[in-house]
């Protein structure tokens, strides 16, 4: 069976998180996204594990109305480089929480912080059945790649053990398949949500084929046993990220430099600010090959921003708040059951919406959009082909305010 999840993302209990990411909450924002499983986040938390726990079927299932939560935290080692792990059950959650707890303070913050290194984290996951993979791995912040230039350098004598990488939103297959070590491992495409709604929960999943949803099930198609594999990764452009391209971190000045005048400069903007070093550029100083190099495992790797920002672009309107997003974005909610039928599934000729908003999924199913590249700190930002861009301009529409889901101050999260 098919099945969508989003297996990074953080609790109420976490630190700059909404107060709604609670289970409830979660559990009905998944559904209208078409999210079939859904990570816990933070499961060593002490607080939200007795949460989990009044939720939870039994020991190792945790369902509400249709959808699935599979444990997972997210752990900082003492490097500072974040690792996601995937645990079979409650009673291993607590096991991980008693390792770790010897290390750090798990009830701070539902993403601990603990004196362990990669490879006694890997250990740690290991020793209670836990998938590990790292992060965000090319973040210039709290990443493997930004602490390390190997595997082996994070995970020493436990590398072996890593089943998978999550790629962040800082990067895509092709970013990450010009690397040799990493051919041998899933690809995870995740949220990292620290707010529940459509814009932020699953604006990056992964479609796996496996037996049933359950650990067992992820497990599997993780490791690629037995026929079961991840069948598509789901995520924004590499380019959109704040750091895809080296550049000044001065937020008066944000220059973009290439590799070469920045390493000339010695990584200093004249402006005295401090050029950081983009993901694009930190993956050529890694790479094995000049071009992607895929695995015949490897799947489809899909570029999308969620629905409600699609319709915002087509519609000429300057946020997602608006009443003409909304109506829009509740009509095809509506028709088509959850967002990523929408955007992934459906056919085409079967949107029954402003054409406008039709060409605009059109354009992004085919990558045929202009991006301009974030660095040092700030967002790149996508534009629509300039047929489509002429459409929006071609209709005045009313901004009055009023959210697809209700959210305000939270879509920043």
């Amino acid at each position: 069976m098919q099945i969508n999840a989003d297996l990074h993302l953080h609790s109420k209990y976490s630190m700059a998180t909404s107060q709604k990411m609670n289970l409830p909450t979660m559990a009905e924002e998944a559904g209208k996204k078409g999210i079939d499983l859904v990570g816990t986040g933070d499961c060593t938390h002490p607080k939200w594990l007795q949460e989990i726990k009044k939720a939870s079927l039994d020991d190792e299932n945790i369902q509400i109305n249709d959808t699935h939560f599979s444990l997972t935290t997210e752990i900082e080692d003492k490097n500072r480089v974040h690792h996601v792990l995937i645990l079979p059950s409650i009673s291993k959650a607590e096991e991980l929480a008693e390792i770790i707890g010897k290390h750090g303070d798990i009830e701070s913050d539902g993403r601990p912080s603990v004196r362990m290194d990669g490879c006694d984290i890997a250990e740690a996951a290991r020793d209670t059945g836990a998938l590990i993979g790292p992060s965000h791995a090319f973040t210039p912040w709290t990443a493997i790649y930004a602490a390390h230039d190997s595997l082996e350098d994070c995970y020493g004598d436990m590398t072996d053990y890593i089943s998978f990488v999550e790629l962040g939103l800082s990067a895509d297959s092709d970013y990450a398949d010009r690397i040799k070590e990493l051919h041998r491992l899933t690809f995870l495409t995740n949220s990292d949500a620290h707010s529940p709604w459509s814009n932020k929960l699953a604006r990056e999943f992964t479609r796996f084929e496996v037996t049933d949803i359950s650990f067992e099930g992820i497990e599997k198609a993780i490791l690629r046993k037995e026929g079961y594999n991840a069948t598509l990764n789901v995520g924004f452009f590499p380019q959109e990220g704040k750091y895809n391209e080296s550049a000044c971190v001065s937020s008066k000045c944000l220059n973009h430099y290439n590799y070469e005048k920045a390493s000339s400069l010695n990584w200093k903007c004249p402006c005295g600010g401090r050029i950081k070093k983009g993901v694009y550029d930190r993956v050529n100083e890694l790479a094995n090959f000049d071009n992607p190099q895929h695995p015949d495992y490897r799947p489809e790797y899909i570029h999308l921003i969620p629905l409600a920002e699609i319709i915002m672009k087509a519609l000429g309107h300057s946020s997602i708040n608006t009443k003409g997003v909304a109506r829009a974005w509740n009509t095809l909610i509506k028709e088509f059951g959850s967002e990523i039928a929408v955007l992934v599934d459906a056919e085409l000729e079967a949107l029954d919406v402003d054409e406008r908003i039709i060409d605009a999924i059109v354009a992004f199913r085919k990558g045929d959009v202009i991006l301009h590249p974030g660095g040092g700190g700030q967002y790149g930002w996508i534009e629509l082909p300039e047929k489509t861009v002429n459409k929006s301009q071609s209709r005045s529409v009313s901004e009055n305010k009023s959210s697809p889901n209700g959210q305000s101050s939270l879509l920043d999260y």
